[in-house]
């Protein structure tokens, strides 16, 4: 069930902008719940999202920041450590069908709103759940780590290189590409 301070009601600020803060748990978020119990990450804190909604026609423009903190594992020594997830962001929102050809009109002349860059929304109220994980998602880090200068695990042994090397007598990986290690080219 979505808390009803996560929507906006349009009929509200006609003439002005609207500012709005709130926290609210990661696990409101249906794809941010999956991300969770799939173990990809944890939050340790609230989502905490600052927005200024501003109503352009039958446009909605909700620029804002997020901030929370999260557990994640490093993709280079496996340890797990906490980070901060901070983000700023724009999203527009739509009214549905208007401004766009109707049902009868040809195909090539139907635009949606998804299709724009926009999220639609219909009626006098704007669910910001979407468009809030779309955000959150978007600024997760792709291969997380525990710090910029990583070393790692080695490869052999698994021993973690950050606490210090390891006793193991070190190869380069034999690749596809090991051969050409050896290979001269030019004049001898």
């Amino acid at each position: 069930m979505i808390p009803v301070m996560m929507r906006i009601h349009t009929e509200g600020f006609k003439e002005s902008s609207l500012a709005l803060e709130f926290e609210q748990k990661a696990e409101v978020f249906p794809v941010l719940q999956e991300l969770i119990r799939q173990r990809e990450c944890e939050f340790t804190a609230p989502i905490r999202i600052h927005l200024k909604a501003a109503r352009i026609g039958e446009m909605v423009e909700v620029e804002g920041n997020l901030e929370t903190t999260l557990r994640l594992t490093c993709g280079r020594c496996l340890t797990e450590f906490l980070g901060p997830l901070a983000t700023e962001f724009a999203i527009t929102y739509v009214r549905q069908a208007h401004g766009m050809p109707t049902e009868g009109a040809p195909a090539e002349k139907r635009v949606e709103a998804e299709d724009a860059g926009l999220i639609g929304f219909w009626g006098d109220e704007i669910d910001l759940t979407e468009g809030i994980q779309e955000q959150v998602v978007l600024c997760l880090p792709l291969r997380p780590l525990c710090r910029e200068d990583c070393k790692g695990l080695c490869a052999a042994c698994g021993a973690d290189l950050n606490l210090g090397e390891c006793d193991c007598r070190r190869e380069h990986p034999a690749g596809p590409f090991a051969a050409l290690r050896h290979l001269r080219l030019g004049k001898d």
